[in-house]
């Protein structure tokens, strides 16, 4: 009976083994690829039978991507984007999160739940054509931080869910506490609950950045001028009629995934707490 189980034991790891190695291969596998193209020459791009390691490197994609795309006021845009919707919707989120962990009336609690949930089953393209309209009417477009806010608008739903998780694991009686020694509602939030929730907000601000950077479709139709571009419109544009700059492009992807590689790489215990946090009701 020992040695069948220690048997089985042995199987069983060595399956998950192998699975974790098809699943880590499987999602490498591309990224390696893209990498490997940006190093290529244009010649060595169309050779067959295929080249799975550059014969003679070069950095010419990277420099490509610099001197001609302006690839640099991209980035920029991206990163200022990014980060000041990101900034937002954590602010907005904190504010509505905490006020919803702590509202009294359970109806309207679980009305308000309900509709933030349903909030997220929308796809994007549906709200474009009206939200078109909008940005015509009010002549919002071409402006980054207009962009900003369409951004906040769709990540503060369920940036909302999970600062509300977070609150809910605050005991109500360290509130009572601060008041008891004069704070108001605000300072107790400012000075008590929000350092002991910090990581919450770390992967709150980790999430909505990942999100708003690798969005596409709302910043196609909301900006008009190339150097109002972000990342995700710059790479989309490399693909034209003539055809796609395969090199240039894959440098681009390398370089954007570099944001999303550090916050991800930093925040990673956060996010994942944040999104187990935001899935689960008690």
């Amino acid at each position: 009976m020992m040695t069948t189980r220690k048997t089985k034991k042995v199987c069983a790891g060595v399956g998950r083994t192998v699975l974790l190695t098809l699943f880590l291969v499987t999602a490498i596998l591309p990224l390696y690829w893209i990498f490997v193209t940006s190093l290529k020459n244009p010649k060595e791009l169309y050779t067959f039978p295929l080249h799975y390691l550059p014969r003679h490197p070069t950095l010419a994609g990277y420099k490509s991507l610099f001197s001609f795309s302006n690839f640099g006021v991209y980035f920029k845009n991206s990163l200022l984007v990014s980060l000041g919707a990101s900034f937002g919707a954590m602010v907005l989120s904190v504010l509505s999160g905490f006020a919803l962990s702590r509202l009294k009336a359970k109806k309207g609690k679980r009305v308000l739940e309900l509709i933030l949930y349903f909030s997220q089953t929308i796809p994007t393209f549906i709200i474009m054509v009206p939200l078109f309209t909008i940005f015509q009417k009010l002549g919002l477009f071409d402006k980054l931080w207009a962009l900003s806010l369409v951004y906040i608008a769709t990540v503060v739903a369920f940036s909302t869910i999970m600062s509300r998780s977070f609150f809910d694991k605050v005991p109500v009686s360290l509130e009572e506490a601060a008041m008891i020694d004069g704070c108001t509602t605000v300072q107790s939030l400012r000075h008590v609950i929000l350092p002991i929730t910090l990581p919450g907000m770390a992967a709150i601000f980790c999430f909505a950045f990942i999100n708003i950077w690798n969005e596409l479709f709302l910043a196609v139709m909301l900006l008009m001028s190339p150097d109002k571009m972000t990342v995700p419109v710059a790479l989309n544009s490399f693909i034209s009629k003539a055809g796609i700059s395969w090199d240039t492009m894959s440098a681009g992807i390398i370089i954007a995934l570099l944001p999303t590689m550090i916050v991800f790489g930093i925040g990673q215990k956060y996010i994942v707490a944040g999104l187990t946090e935001g899935s689960v009701k008690e």
